[in-house]
């Protein structure tokens, strides 16, 4: 069944840059004068490796989350850090025009990461570690607030600038060239290191918090680290593609029961299929016979949805 799984992943990543509105020729695509070079390795290949990090960041940085918040429906997005990160893109389209739109992303993601954080801290200060419910109904809170300052920054925009808004917020993997896609790789390099040397820790973490803080693990530090590390890479990869939903909730727990191992030794193959979901996702907007491609958050939105509403029906079954 996994090598199956990985056959048909390879299959998916070798035809996804051939597959499209025009046709490619395998002879043509070593041609560098052609056109069918360019459009080959320019936009297809590079928007597949873009699709393949971002997918693997989403769906890792779902499954870190999961575990320090021992909460299986808790991901970067339903905390609100989408919206933070999507909110302060939108301002900067707006009020900010020359700031990067990656740095006002990474910006609104670590501030919404760390709202979360101390206002969780304040409302139970005797707690070992971080308390799951109040975060999750903090980011609820925020998720709330940022939508409707999103609505006030749409108010005040110019016809162009809700344009760009709405676009980055439906999600899209159009790139040019490498440079996104290497930047986007480099960030899920260090986020998979950082993971992976903290490996031991979150196995801790797993067990639960008041055994880990009993083996001498500073609990706060190392989620605090691994909160940090997330937010950072989910909102470098956001600047790039925009909100992409459901990935980070859908692949940890799709892997799960496939491997029916612990989480600590799932990292790999969450970041994997994670990467290959997307791609696969992108695949399916690009061949819809559309005048356009379809945005990608929608794609992953309606395979994402039914699964989250499953999980919360088989989560209250075993209540």
């Amino acid at each position: 069944m996994k090598i199956l799984l990985y056959i048909i992943s390879f299959i998916i990543l070798i035809i996804s840059p051939f597959l499209g509105e025009i046709s490619i020729s395998l002879k043509d695509i070593f041609e560098p004068a052609s056109t069918t070079y360019t459009i080959f390795w320019d936009l297809r290949v590079s928007r597949a490796v873009l699709a393949f990090f971002v997918g693997g960041i989403l769906a890792l940085g779902g499954l870190i989350f999961q575990i320090i918040f021992k909460n299986q429906l808790i991901t970067p997005y339903t905390l609100g850090i989408a919206s933070g990160t999507t909110l302060f893109t939108a301002i900067s389209i707006v009020f900010f025009p020359a700031l990067n739109m990656s740095i006002s992303s990474v910006f609104g993601s670590i501030i919404t990461i760390l709202i979360l954080y101390f206002i969780s801290k304040q409302i139970n200060k005797s707690a070992i570690s971080v308390s799951t419910n109040s975060i999750l109904l903090i980011g609820i809170a925020l998720s709330y607030f940022y939508s409707s300052a999103l609505m006030l920054v749409f108010y005040m925009s110019n016809l162009q600038e809700n344009y760009s808004i709405v676009r980055f917020t439906l999600g899209s993997l159009d790139t040019v060239g490498f440079s996104n896609g290497f930047i986007v790789m480099l960030v899920s390099v260090i986020f998979y290191f950082v993971v992976s040397l903290n490996k031991d820790k979150i196995k801790l973490l797993l067990i639960c918090n008041d055994t880990a803080f009993l083996k001498g693990l500073n609990v706060n530090k190392i989620s605090l680290l691994l909160l940090i590390v997330v937010s950072l890479s989910v909102g470098i990869s956001i600047s790039f593609v925009g909100p992409i939903g459901f990935i980070g909730l859908v692949i940890p727990h799709i892997i799960k029961l496939i491997y029916k191992q612990s989480a600590d030794k799932l990292f790999f193959p969450v970041f994997f299929f994670g990467g290959i979901f997307l791609v696969f996702s992108d695949l399916i907007s690009r061949n819809l016979n559309t005048d356009s491609s379809l945005p990608i958050g929608v794609v992953t939105a309606f395979i994402g949805a039914p699964f989250f509403v499953y999980l919360l029906i088989r989560r209250n079954k075993k209540v």
